[in-house]
């Protein structure tokens, strides 16, 4: 499960998961201050600041070449490139140097840090659980945008990146020239892009206009094959390896750096 539904939202468990841990570490300081009278609000804001600081820095650090071409895109954090260690690390450093000076904060804030860390975990921990163990591709004939159709998994037979996507979705399309580059790029990996309900003139004439040439164009006019992943939002890219088994997914848009680990870990 990469998602919850929330009324008409889906929002992705890489966002929620550390939003419940903030809530919660944020619960514990203030019914420490209520029932002790210790404000460590200021404290645990400043260790979540910088933490956050940290984990972006980290991620950026480690793809620079990808975000220097476009140095703004570093301050686009919907990419979700994060080092969750590097961040922790520094939150708990910053959080080090706080109790230091005032030792009252270092009760309120200990069981801040570990009430976050315990929810966020379990959080991330019922995503996996709840999801099938490496599922494999859908068995789906699907239509190509020249005509006839095709099974997606005669597709299989090395990693395969399958995304899933619309002409009206702006994060789709926002994407679409990241995974565009690295279709030609790699090779060895086999791309497939897999419109949402929409006819095969639509997806041509916007190909077209965004100037975008992209092999296995398919169409899917029924959301069969989202359906069968239970693919709640998009974009949603699918990860699987060579064997055809689903190793990772990704909801949301794809940054670059973030495309690039996704390949790197499943190659």
């Amino acid at each position: 499960m990469d998602a919850v539904s929330l009324g008409p939202l889906a929002l992705p468990v890489r966002v929620l998961a550390p939003l419940a841990g903030v809530v919660a570490a944020t619960l514990v300081v203030l019914w420490w201050r209520r029932r002790h009278g210790v404000d460590a609000d200021p404290a645990l804001w400043r260790m979540l600041l910088w933490g956050f600081l940290a984990a972006r820095a980290a991620f950026v650090l480690k793809h620079f070449d990808a975000y220097s071409a476009a140095p703004l895109s570093i301050l686009d954090i919907r990419d979700g490139g994060f080092v969750a260690f590097a961040g922790l690390l520094v939150a708990f450093a910053v959080g080090f140097e706080r109790v230091h000076r005032d030792g009252a904060l270092r009760r309120p804030l200990l069981a801040a840090a570990l009430a976050g860390v315990a929810v966020w975990t379990g959080a991330n921990f019922a995503a996996v659980a709840g999801a099938p163990v490496a599922p494999p591709l859908p068995e789906l004939a699907l239509k190509r945008l020249d005509g006839g159709s095709v099974d997606l998994r005669s597709l299989a037979g090395k990693p395969m990146v399958v995304n899933l996507w619309a002409t009206w979705c702006p994060p789709c399309r926002r994407e679409m020239p990241a995974l565009g580059a690295a279709q030609a790029a790699h090779p060895e990996v086999e791309f497939v892009f897999v419109n949402q309900a929409e006819d095969a003139a639509t997806v041509a004439r916007y190909l077209d206009g965004a100037r975008l040439t992209l092999a296995n164009v398919l169409i899917d006019p029924i959301r069969a094959l989202a359906r069968a992943t239970d693919v709640k939002g998009y974009p949603t890219t699918l990860f699987y390896d060579r064997h055809g088994r689903l190793a990772a997914r990704h909801m949301g848009e794809l940054s670059p750096a973030q495309l690039r680990e996704r390949l790197e870990a499943l190659r």
